[in-house]
């Protein structure tokens, strides 16, 4: 904090690097048309630049105008200017005849966040330090105090799928406090101040120059709408109308919140750094987000250049390739999958050709199964797994129709750790005997995930 009031002193001091200006829609920094913003990004441009038009009447045509600059130093500390010039504010009657030419003011402004978290930002502020060439006065320039504004906004960046919903609410003096005409007296001035809201809706429609966003906003005067078209990476047509709220009054008076029909331009300069392409409709700016990247966390980075339509290429034969890596990784594991399915064909063919061979089994060899069995059990109870298994094969040798047998084999293989004969031979038990609830139970806790042990009851 005592940085920052350091920074506001000095600026105040020396009268430079501040930004924006007046009233007129698109010449204050950020991206509405008149209220401050906050964002918990760092900027993805090196600078701003642009222009703002107001047209106030058609004929004769009446206009407020204006230019403006913009960029973001570090940690959050953001510096611009603007000089704009505003629409004839003579009655509507003597329009025609009128020799009014308003001043040029030049506007300075200069801001910082102070605090984030998650999507939520904060920053604080000076605006509008208006400086004008008023020609009747002695003074070259002359300080506008009634325009000076102090502000605090709270930003919150929501993602909403292919959308973004950016919001802006705070407060401020001066300019951004509610005013009803120029005419003030200076004596009867006093520290207003008023709140503000505004949002930005981001789009994906044109997503490729950035995203189509929509804005809304109170500037404390009255409502404001517009719209933010990309015509590149870089360039944005910037349309909309002031004041909708007062449009009935149209044509009968001009004011500093007369209602009017808004066009701008601007255009970003993008820092040329090495970045990574974030997944989302759109950084605050307007452009897509990117993330600064070095050390490990930036392998596979595509460098920046300033020419971003080249950039967006990179970025998009990049993506391709991630794509097709990912593709070929696909493919390994279909590949794995098929083999393992063979595999498992393959034991189900054998389980089936036991199963077929049991025709050929007689009534005279049953008694001499179950005695195979009999020493089978014994062997398993003896930890002799190896030979309690080629008991039971010699079982099935005899009669492939012994459940018992399979079910036995099933057992042999769980603790021989082969969970996958095991449950072939569990099935083909069941398939003989399906009135077997041991197995059933069995095969139940193991599809289930809930076996703790390898203790099986045994016929």
């Amino acid at each position: 904090m005592k940085n920052l009031i350091n920074r506001l002193l000095i600026v105040l001091g020396i009268l430079s690097f501040l930004t924006a200006s007046t009233r007129v829609v698109y010449t204050r920094p950020g991206l509405m048309m008149r209220v401050p913003t906050s964002s918990i990004q760092k900027a993805p441009y090196l600078f701003r630049t642009g222009f703002g038009t107001e047209i106030h009447n058609f004929n004769p045509l009446n206009t407020a105008k204006g230019v403006y600059f913009d960029m973001e130093l570090n940690r959050g500390f953001s510096v611009g200017f603007s000089a704009v010039q505003g629409g004839d504010t003579t009655a509507i009657s003597r329009i025609d005849t009128s020799q009014y030419s308003s001043p040029v003011e030049f506007g300075f402004h200069v801001q910082q966040r102070i605090f984030t978290y998650n999507d939520i930002s904060i920053s604080i502020g000076l605006q509008d330090v208006v400086f004008q060439n008023d020609q009747t006065s002695e003074q070259i320039l002359s300080l506008n105090t009634q325009l000076l504004s102090f502000f605090v906004v709270l930003g919150s960046e929501k993602d909403l799928g292919d959308y973004k919903m950016n919001t802006y609410m705070g407060f401020g003096t001066g300019g951004l406090a509610p005013m009803d005409t120029l005419e003030i007296d200076p004596d009867s001035v006093t520290n207003n101040s008023g709140v503000f809201l505004g949002f930005v809706f981001k789009t994906p429609y044109l997503a490729k120059a950035g995203g189509l966003d929509i804005v809304g906003e109170f500037d404390g005067t009255g409502a404001n709408v517009g719209l933010r078209i990309p015509l590149t990476s870089d360039y944005r047509l910037n349309l909309g109308f002031t004041h909708i709220d007062k449009l009935p009054t149209f044509k009968q008076r001009y004011w500093v919140g007369h209602p009017g029909f808004t066009i701008g331009l601007d255009m970003a300069v993008p820092r040329q750094m090495n970045r990574v392409p974030t997944r989302g409709p759109s950084s605050p700016s307007g452009e897509p987000m990117y993330l600064e990247s070095s050390g490990p966390l930036a392998i596979g980075r595509t460098p920046f250049h300033q020419d971003s339509t080249i950039a967006m290429a990179d970025f998009a034969v990049l993506s391709m390739k991630d794509s097709m890596a990912l593709m070929n990784n696909e493919m390994r594991n279909l590949m794995v999958r098929l083999n393992s399915m063979e595999q498992e064909s393959r034991f189900l063919n054998d389980s089936l050709k036991s199963l077929k061979l049991s025709s050929n089994v007689s009534e005279k060899n049953m008694n001499e199964a179950l005695r195979h069995l009999s020493k089978s059990l014994r062997y398993f109870y003896a930890g002799d797994y190896r030979e309690s298994l080629k008991e039971v094969d010699l079982a099935l040798e005899l009669n492939p129709n012994l459940a018992l047998a399979y079910a036995r084999r099933g057992s042999i293989y769980y603790k021989l750790g082969d969970v996958q004969r095991a449950t072939i031979n569990w099935n083909l038990a069941l398939r003989l005997d399906p009135e077997y609830t041991d197995v059933r139970n069995i095969l139940k806790a193991l599809n289930e995930n809930k076996m703790k042990n390898t203790n099986f009851i045994e016929d």
